[in-house]
């Protein structure tokens, strides 16, 4: 055993065995297995002794261990039950000073909506490949008092997670997650080092949250978020064009994006997250009867 208590191959292989377990592709479970790579995360998340801890999709406990060790307290959201029930199990062998400061939920994080005190302070996770994003930007609506934090996710996933306007790569989960948080990539992760070997590699990104935009009344993150999706779902057209079915015509999305100081000949990756709420705000300030798709 590591002097730190994490857990490697065959300690990983050893507790699915004890559980009969055999990985769900559905629910995302590959197991990460190296501990270089959780003491790595633990080390690029920056955390402190003072930092409350929201883990989603836990597994086996490998991650949980090493957040665990360097924070105050881990809430470990798990969806299998069988895995839930385990966890604290495995952080009182592995771990049994910490084996306190440890809360495990067996629930969907889409579906969290609020956590038992001490709120979070930081998200560290091994999100599933399937849900990653959707997972990442309820937690950053929902929890308020998170303020950083890493994900790990598929390498594609997070170059779009962190590219800037003009990237090729930039589109609705770029500008989403920009709206909570700067958000950095953090470097990349081997496919070896999970059980089972996924089809594809990982990265990691880090994220600060910042203050969320300033709207006029009536004007909301929704209508914002609208205006993305439009933008989005017809990627190769300008502005003019993909914004008519959100404005009601063509002309009428010009007019929003000319009062918005935004040039309707562009596409949607040109345009940051500020640029998205001056148009979501200047609709609402013109009293535009604008659909909301989201």
């Amino acid at each position: 055993m590591p002097a730190d208590g994490l857990l490697g191959p065959a300690e990983i292989r050893a507790l699915a065995g004890s559980l009969g377990l055999r990985p769900t592709k559905s629910l995302g479970q590959n197991f990460l297995h190296d501990p270089n790579t959780v003491r790595r995360i633990v080390r690029a998340a920056g955390l402190s002794t003072t930092d409350v801890v929201v883990e989603v999709g836990p597994g086996l406990g490998s991650l949980t261990l090493g957040l665990l060790a360097a924070a105050a307290r881990v809430i470990a959201i798990e969806v299998d039950p069988v895995l839930a029930a385990a966890l604290p199990s495995t952080v009182e062998d592995r771990l049994p000073e910490r084996a306190g400061q440890l809360t495990v939920l067996a629930a969907d994080a889409l579906a969290v909506r609020e956590l038992p005190d001490p709120q979070p302070t930081a998200l560290v996770a091994n999100l599933p490949y399937n849900v990653a994003v959707p997972v990442l930007l309820h937690l950053l609506a929902e929890l308020s008092t998170v303020h950083s934090g890493l994900v790990m996710v598929q390498a594609e996933v997070a170059e779009r997670l962190a590219a800037p306007p003009g990237s090729k790569v930039y589109g609705v989960p770029s500008v989403k997650a920009a709206w909570y948080a700067e958000v950095r990539r953090a470097g990349p992760v081997p496919r070896t080092v999970f059980w089972p070997v996924p089809n594809v590699d990982s990265g990691l990104v880090t994220f600060r949250r910042r203050p969320v935009p300033a709207l006029p009344a009536g004007v909301t993150r929704a209508d914002v978020f609208a205006v993305v999706d439009a933008a989005f779902g017809q990627r190769r057209k300008t502005l003019r064009s993909a914004l008519a079915g959100w404005a009601g015509s063509p002309a009428r999305a010009e007019a929003v994006l000319r009062a918005a100081g935004v040039d309707p000949g562009l596409r949607g990756e040109a345009l940051d997250v500020a640029a998205f709420t001056r148009i979501a705000a200047a609709a609402g300030e013109a009293g535009t009867d604008v659909r909301i798709t989201s």
